[in-house]
Parts: structure tokens; C-alpha cells; sequence
């Protein structure tokens, strides 16, 4: 299986606690993820994301619905959090959060280790473009919310 990894940064002018809290409640997710994707959560086995969390997403990708399941590990408040895929359309997908605090300001970075069905062309043609675009649009959602 061939892994494939983008990674981002952001800084934002809060503090890491503040960054943290809003990572933290699965009802902002939908505020940073692109419309054309309809995301829904659908559901989520705790109130606030905790080691453990299963959350379970609807959203269209190219027109095609889909289920995803996620849960969260390695949960480290303020500093991180991954969540993995157990049910969607990749066949791998860890997609771990960090936070810095960077006197004042939060440095966010993403870091994704994804595999999909296909192999390296199907991501070259389809998946990483789409992941750019999605990514492209989460920093500019996260920059005009999260402006301190």
C-alpha cells in the first residue's frame, strides 16, 4: 500500500488553549470543511473530542456520497490529537493535529497519512487535488473564525 502524506501550517492570533477548545468541539468541523463536500456530522459518542471519540460523518466527495468513521487517539491536550479513519473511503487515513504556542499566537499544523484505493495515479489525478483544495479552504475558514 503506498502512503501518501500532506502536511500545513497556520499560525492564528489566539492563544493554544482557545486554538485547542475549538479543535475540541466536533460541531466546528463542518465550519472549516468546504460546502461542495455537504458534511454532516451525523454522529458523535462524546460532547467535546476525547481520546476515544468515535464521530460519524455523511459528506459528498465529486458527487458521491459517503460514511466516514472516525476516532481519536493519542489525545494530549493543548498539544495533540490524531484521528483515524476506521470506516470511509480510504484505506488508510491518520490525520494528526498539533498546536504550538507561539507567545500569544497557536501554530497549527496538519499532518495527514492517507493510502487510497487505486494507487499513486488515483491520488496524483484525483485525491490530492481535491485534499489541496480542502486544505486551501480549512485555513481560510480557520483564519477569518479564529482571528482573536
Amino acid at each position: 500500500m503506498k502512503e501518501s502524506v500532506i502536511c500545513r501550517e497556520l499560525t492564528l492570533p489566539m492563544g493554544i488553549d482557545e486554538v485547542f477548545r475549538f479543535f475540541s468541539d466536533p460541531q466546528n468541523l463542518g465550519a472549516i470543511t468546504p460546502p461542495w463536500l455537504h458534511f454532516e456530522v451525523v454522529a458523535c459518542s462524546t460532547a467535546s473530542i476525547t481520546e476515544g471519540t468515535v464521530i460519524d460523518y455523511r459528506l459528498r466527495v465529486r458527487g458521491l456520497p459517503l460514511r466516514w468513521r472516525s476516532v481519536i487517539r493519542g489525545w494530549e491536550p493543548p498539544s495533540r490529537f490524531t484521528d483515524e479513519q476506521v470506516v470511509g473511503p480510504y484505506r488508510q487515513w491518520v490525520h494528526e493535529h498539533s498546536f504550538a504556542d507561539q507567545g500569544g499566537a497557536t501554530r497549527v499544523r496538519d499532518r495527514v497519512r492517507y493510502a487510497v484505493p487505486g494507487g499513486a495515479l488515483v491520488d496524483r489525478l484525483l485525491v490530492r487535488p481535491d485534499l489541496e483544495r480542502i486544505f486551501d479552504y480549512r485555513a481560510e475558514r480557520l483564519s477569518a473564525l479564529l482571528r482573536g
